[in-house]
């Protein structure tokens, strides 16, 4: 989710400590006394109670999320080819996303497998790289492996789908073909306002109508779905978690922002414009969202370097949400992890413990 410029500032932030330490300025503050801060999080006592409020905080977000077009039932999927990879079937797809757009996306199945699979979405992450998208699947760039051909050939039906502005929806904007990369997301963000919602809605209501597609494949068992990425996939990844029970199992890398920590660390630069829901803070912070993912198992992974993940928000996240899988008597289906020394990356060790949860929730 960082843009590749903000790379020079994480460098300096960890070669010099000192430069992410500055007090907060006089014009934060005086933004600050503006704004009215959303009342503290916290769960309620007993599990009947916490189920209420998990309802209502659940309905709050479908709101913040704006007038959303009806997303249909199961998506019209066309299949543009079907390749034998040796260990896998891969299939390439589109489907219309009902809101304007064909979505493309790739679809992993292992051969050798004896009845259903389990499935995992793989979301893609931003960086600035408009041309990546669902390509990042086969490619170790930013993971220490390609996760596509890792996760098919351990057992998993494995899913991408180029996101919003992303791969080849790069250009498909309302500016037109010549408008590509960050001019193409602030004109998709700016006419997604106009309509009544946002870019990050519209990402993840496309995100929801890929998992209608892989849970409605014959080969894939839809009580064994998972989802995964790093930087805005991870985001996508929690987020998917909250909103949808058919996920069973997460793992988030590199990207737990808590947002009024985002703001005192001054590092609302350090995420692109399709991120950001209006209202929300009117409401909670980033622990109500992670909460309401219990009991399900959510992994999730961050580096204590990492500028667009300030280390104090995380602790405030785990503390506050944690109590949720604790009404469920399932405190061991929440860990959050701190790298020392770490920054905005997916490093072995990271890789390592999300194929080790997967499998150990999932079970192929």
């Amino acid at each position: 989710m960082i843009c590749p410029l903000r790379f020079v500032a994480l460098m300096l932030v960890t070669m010099y400590p000192a430069l992410s330490q500055s007090p907060p300025s006089a014009a934060l503050e005086s933004w600050a006394v503006a704004t009215t801060p959303p009342q503290p999080f916290q769960v309620a006592s007993a599990l009947p109670e916490w189920e209420k409020q998990r309802s209502e905080i659940r309905q709050t977000l479908l709101n913040l999320l704006g007038d959303l077009p009806p997303r249909p039932t199961t998506p019209m999927v066309r299949i543009l080819s079907r390749e034998d990879r040796g260990t896998c079937w891969h299939e390439r797809f589109e489907f219309d996303n009902g809101a304007g757009a064909r979505v493309p996306g790739v679809l992993l199945l292992p051969k050798n497998r004896t009845g259903k699979v389990p499935g995992i979405l793989y979301c893609h992450w931003h960086g600035g790289e408009y041309d990546g998208g669902k390509v990042e699947l086969f490619e170790s760039k930013h993971t220490p492996q390609p996760p596509g051909p890792t996760l098919v050939e351990k057992g998993y039906a494995v899913l991408a789908i180029d996101a919003y502005c992303f791969g080849e929806r790069n250009g498909r904007g309302p500016g037109g073909p010549e408008e590509r990369g960050g001019a193409g997301e602030l004109t998709a963000s700016k006419f997604q306002l106009w309509a009544g919602r946002n870019l990050w809605s519209m990402i993840l209501r496309d995100d929801l109508m890929a998992l209608d597609y892989l849970s409605s494949r014959s080969e894939v068992d839809a009580q064994r779905i998972g989802v995964t990425g790093i930087s805005m996939g991870a985001t996508r990844s929690w987020w998917l978690m909250a909103l949808d029970e058919r996920v069973r199992a997460g793992v988030a890398v590199a990207c737990l922002t808590r947002y009024q920590d985002l703001i005192d660390a001054r590092g609302l630069k350090y995420h692109g414009i399709y991120y950001y829901i209006p209202g929300l803070l009117r409401h909670f912070d980033t622990e109500a969202v992670i909460a309401l993912c219990a009991p399900r198992a959510l992994l999730c992974l961050n580096g204590d370097r990492d500028l667009g993940s300030p280390k104090a928000g995380i602790l405030k996240i785990e503390a506050a949400a944690s109590p949720a899988w604790e009404r469920y008597g399932k405190a061991s289906l929440f860990r959050s992890r701190l790298f020392r020394e770490v920054g905005h990356e997916y490093t072995p060790e990271m890789w390592s413990q999300m194929l080790a949860w997967m499998d150990q929730y999932l079970s192929p």
